[in-house]
């Protein structure tokens, strides 16, 4: 063996998560087999982000630093043989973002330690990484607890002859959603023409944007379920749920150089159709009651969500006044989905924030430490209750998303890249103007 046996770090009650504003402690371990002289032992706190312009490439294109600190240990002198233990203490910055890992770019906080020997000697380095969790707090986003609704009407073709048109409305309870909570979907499709639909889906969508020379942007679906087409003068309601898995939480505030946003897409081939409503995936999660109901949900008072006017387009009011009415709203029944679905305790369950030492004055979990998530869309751990972790898919879809398997992206961003995003297990890329999605207050 060497004379340098054992160099290591080892931070206070083998802790792994940490807080924006936390004190972080710890020990660096030396052992030697023979005396070691030495100019200097440091040990130096660091956090930053590195973004690349190609996959898998830690050759950053721009760099952004977050703290550097520094401590000297001893000065110059000699070690005996034996075992030696220094403790540090450094303030964690209360602007640090949260830890992340993707394919184009990586928010990185860790401790090195060096033994600075004489000269011609060969200098002995250690480190070791920690995870940064800056909870996102989701009754801080303005209108969070609103009902989320958007809505298209498409004309609906048939070897160029206009035969009416569709209109395709979709809803979510809520904007917002912590891990291992079900996101609750309502769709309504008013076929007014002679044509059947082509199966509707709904795709959960995340889209990270990164800031290389041009911006990046990698889009991949995370669930996906599929309902099916509706019948001709037909007005049907599509209810599902989608829940939420192990996910980096939106936008990473505290970095400028990598942004984060959730979309959930709903969809058809036929007619084109297509509606995106954005959502937010903190860790507190939203504690005040849905405005709109769920499934198996009893309508709430005060004034109802926006319903879709059952007249057609001016230009189209001829060709369906022809037509027969519409009958009674029929349920559509799903045809596929990406997730198994969740016992009933999941369904109830919403998870506390997934912070060992909460500020914000939620319960204690059972134990010292909750059952640990890891999501590999970004190595950070998430402590959440009960069932917090992803849940196990039917199709090839893997959920969470599993980085290191991707390739470049390609594609294009705008027009149909939505609709391919959703299809195609591969994520999307362009470079195009500066992110301009939703803004944190």
């Amino acid at each position: 063996m060497g004379r340098v046996q054992l160099f290591e770090i080892r931070l206070s009650h083998g802790r792994v998560v940490y807080s924006p504003g936390e004190p972080l402690t710890g020990t660096v371990r030396v052992r030697l087999g023979a005396q070691l002289p030495f100019r200097a032992i440091r040990v130096t706190c660091l956090g930053s982000c590195g973004v690349s312009s190609k996959a898998n490439d830690a050759g950053w294109v721009v760099e952004e630093s977050y703290f550097n600190s520094s401590l000297s240990l001893a000065d110059k002198g000699s070690l005996p043989a034996g075992e030696h233990s220094f403790p540090f203490q450094f303030l964690l910055p209360a602007t640090a973002p949260t830890s992340f890992e993707g394919p184009f770019g990586r928010i990185v906080h860790q401790v090195r330690a060096t033994i600075d020997t004489a000269r011609f000697s060969k200098d002995h380095k250690c480190s070791l990484v920690f995870y940064i969790l800056s909870p996102l707090n989701l009754n801080s986003i303005p209108d969070i607890e609103q009902p989320n609704v958007a809505s298209a009407t498409k004309k609906f073709s048939y070897k160029l002859v206009k035969t009416g048109s569709v209109v395709l409305t979709a809803s979510t309870d809520l904007r917002g959603y912590v891990v291992g909570q079900v996101l609750r979907l309502q769709a309504e499709i008013e076929n007014q023409s002679g044509k059947d639909t082509s199966p509707v889906v709904a795709s959960l969508l995340q889209k990270v944007s990164y800031k290389a020379k041009r911006w990046i942007y990698d889009v991949r679906t995370i669930a996906e379920v599929e309902g099916a087409g509706v019948k001709a003068w037909r007005r049907a309601q599509w209810q599902e749920q989608i829940l939420v898995p192990a996910l980096p939480q939106s936008a990473l505030p505290g970095c400028s150089l990598i942004h984060i946003d959730y979309y959930l897409q709903v969809s058809m081939k036929v007619p084109e159709a297509t509606v995106t409503l954005p959502i937010f995936v903190g860790n507190i999660a939203v504690n005040h009651a849905p405005l709109s109901p769920g499934p198996g949900l009893e309508p709430p008072a005060g004034p109802s969500p926006p319903v879709v006017p059952s007249a057609p387009p001016q230009e189209e009011a001829e060709v369906v006044a022809g037509g027969p009415h519409f009958s009674d709203l029929v349920s559509l029944s799903t045809k596929s989905h990406s997730q198994q679905q969740p016992p009933p305790a999941v369904l109830c369950s919403v998870p506390v924030a997934p912070e060992p030492c909460a500020h914000d004055g939620s319960p204690a979990p059972h134990s010292l430490h909750p059952p640990l998530c890891i999501s590999t869309g970004a190595t950070v751990p998430y402590f959440a209750e009960g069932f917090g972790g992803p849940v196990p898919t039917t199709s090839a879809l893997i959920l969470p998303p599993e980085y290191s398997s991707w390739g470049y992206p390609y594609g294009e961003w705008e027009g149909q890249a939505w609709r391919l995003g959703r299809r195609c297990h591969s994520p999307l890329q362009t470079q195009l103007s500066p992110h301009r999605g939703p803004t944190f207050l």
